[in-house]
């Protein structure tokens, strides 16, 4: 059976561009041309234009069915799977990965007025991603300690769950997205020193391997006076509620 004669053929016409062209390649080619890298805990929503986000849903559409049926599954005659390689498109580009494809969340910034200059935590921020290895859910929280110096901007407590959900909404591995969360940060507020936190589940470990549904993993990111003066960062340990 031809894969394709299966599929509305809206779907195929949609997943190229006028050429003919897969909009993947089109994007890939001005990453490549820019000398951009596209890792998959990059994100690359500069090098997508206005419609090819559409254009790309529909490309995943037709490689998904394609490993459907590749896994020997009749998504025409069986009711449960007969959308399924939309919906998993959908997942892919408009939930999960989303971090990937869309430009970071405006975030307000703010002149540090009064001059804060004490030890600030925001926390558990509750984390979702996904492992680069298998695709498997890595579901934690996070916990970021702040402190500001007279020229700190200061940033709603909210952007920083808003941030969080931008960096982990990728493929990732966690101790690159505690890095990339802290590099986001740091350049968003310029405090004198930061520190993160996460503690996660992974689910190439529950789900598949070893199957353990117990262990976590637990790692961290000091910048700054954390780094440097281990009774601040022993008093921002200290402060976040028990996690084991």
């Amino acid at each position: 059976m031809d894969m394709k004669s299966s599929l509305p053929t809206t779907i195929a016409a949609g997943a190229l561009d006028d050429e003919g062209t897969p909009v993947s390649v089109k994007i890939r080619e001005r990453l490549v041309q820019s000398r951009k890298r596209f890792h998959a805990n990059d994100n690359i929503a500069a090098f997508i234009e206005p419609g090819e986000l559409e254009k790309l849903l529909d490309e995943v559409e037709l490689k998904m069915q394609g490993v459907l049926d590749s896994l020997v599954i009749d998504t025409e005659q069986d009711h449960n799977t007969n959308n399924t390689a939309r919906r998993v498109a959908k997942m892919y580009l408009n939930e999960v990965f989303k971090g990937r494809y869309v430009a970071a969340p405006p975030i307000t910034e703010f002149p540090n007025a009064e001059h804060l200059n004490e030890l600030m935590i925001v926390g558990p921020i509750t984390v979702r991603s996904a492992c680069s290895h298998h695709f498997c859910p890595v579901i934690g929280q996070v916990w970021i300690g702040v402190m500001p110096n007279e020229h700190t901007n200061v940033i709603g407590l909210s952007k920083y769950a808003r941030l969080a959900e931008w960096i982990m909404g990728r493929p990732q591995i966690q101790e690159e997205a505690v890095v990339q969360l802290a590099d986001l940060i740091q350049s968003k507020t310029q405090p004198d020193g930061l520190a993160i936190v996460m503690e996660a589940s992974h689910y190439c470990m529950g789900w598949r391997g070893v199957k353990d549904l117990d262990s976590k993993m637990i790692n961290s990111v000091m910048r700054g006076v954390f780094l440097k003066d281990p009774n601040l960062r022993r008093e921002f340990l200290a402060l976040i509620p028990k996690k084991i």
